[in-house]
């Protein structure tokens, strides 16, 4: 049975992915702000892009928007979300209502270079499950402002965690 749109569903952006990605990070399903922008990440509280930022070491804040995906392409980062399309009538995790499920693991088996996938939180992190037994993975504490633990603690638990899958070895 197909998905009726209503103002309040919410739909993913396409990947943004590469021949040369081997860390894919999934997100849940983009917020208001990300989706009224038409870009990932876009809400001003939002801490993804300070991040990765602090992982890359590469000056991400003060790109523009396309540069930045160019940046993390560039660094072998590709990013989409688990959900593909939802109900929704907020930016939390929370409230999404009758999820479809994008499929990961026609996305992996398209891009073969992908190594390593990393979730922004909890609720992209459910979606483990999907992946191939033999593909490390990692759940990062989210980015989103919904989660009050202090920037640092953030900062240093996506460094401990991607640093090691963007430079296995």
């Amino acid at each position: 049975m197909a998905t009726v749109a209503t103002p309040d569903t919410a739909r993913c952006f396409p990947p943004v992915i590469s021949p040369h990605t081997r860390l894919l990070i999934l997100g849940s399903l983009p917020g208001k702000a990300s989706l009224a922008a038409g870009r990932y990440y876009a809400h001003p509280r939002n801490q993804f892009w300070l991040l990765l930022q602090s992982v890359l070491q590469q000056p991400l804040l003060a790109l523009d928007y396309a540069a930045r995906l160019q940046t993390l392409l560039t660094y072998g980062v590709g990013l989409w979300d688990v959900v593909a399309q939802a109900r929704r009538h907020s930016s939390l995790d929370s409230d999404i209502r009758d999820a479809e499920h994008n499929d990961l693991r026609s996305l992996l088996q398209q891009w073969p270079t992908i190594r390593a996938v990393a979730f922004n939180g909890q609720t992209a992190g459910r979606a483990a499950r999907q992946l191939p037994m033999d593909l490390p993975f990692t759940i990062l504490p989210s980015s989103s402002p919904a989660l009050t633990l202090p920037l640092a603690k953030k900062q240093q638990c996506w460094q401990d965690q991607l640093l090691p899958l963007l430079h296995p070895g």
